[in-house]
């Protein structure tokens, strides 16, 4: 086949799986986890059922495969603003809140619950652990931030802090919970 025809028809399968993996995830929050169906995601995607069959081979793999592409999203995202400009401290402040405002904004949810559970879940845990880890590690070189714990403990005890993001009010809550786990990183004087 010509090299444009694969790539038509490459593009034309992330199309469809891209619009799959969307549709799906309305119709969950639309109808609730249990209720959504392959015949109803077929009908909405505008494909037949057979057709997503060879994508996908039920609704909980649409989910996964949803999820994984917004963790890696998020990771994407968080990655950009630890790279940005400025010191450690004010990279890893950018991105402890960054992360407490995606925690806030799609956890607490049956769909969260059922998805947190996967492999790639755990994998971005640990990207995410180790680059926030580095950040840490670069600011106690500098005297920054406090170097009688090792980094990847106080990596550790950022994440863990920021899980009460998801039961937060307010983005000023956010913002005071993501103050009071930097107060924690501190040097001790």
């Amino acid at each position: 086949m010509p090299k444009l025809w694969n790539e038509t028809i490459e593009t034309h399968r992330r199309a469809v799986r891209d619009a799959t993996l969307d549709i799906t995830a309305a119709l969950v929050t639309e109808r609730g986890l249990r209720s959504v169906t392959m015949s109803q995601i077929a009908e909405k995607t505008g494909i037949g059922r057979a057709t997503l069959y060879k994508y996908f081979s039920d609704v909980e793999a649409i989910l996964i495969a949803w999820h994984e592409r917004q963790v890696t999203g998020h990771l994407k995202q968080l990655a950009a603003i630890r790279d940005q400009a400025g010191d450690a401290v004010e990279r890893l402040e950018a991105v402890l809140m960054a992360y407490a405002l995606i925690s806030h904004e799609h956890h607490g949810t049956e769909l969260a619950a059922s998805l947190h559970r996967g492999e790639h879940v755990a994998r971005a845990q640990q990207h995410l652990s180790d680059f926030i880890r580095d950040l840490v590690s670069e600011g106690a070189e500098k005297g920054d931030l406090r170097d009688d714990v090792a980094p990847a403990e106080l990596a550790s005890y950022c994440l863990h802090a920021l899980t009460a993001a998801s039961s937060l009010p307010s983005k000023a809550a956010i913002r005071r919970l993501v103050t009071v786990t930097l107060a924690g990183l501190r040097p001790t004087r």
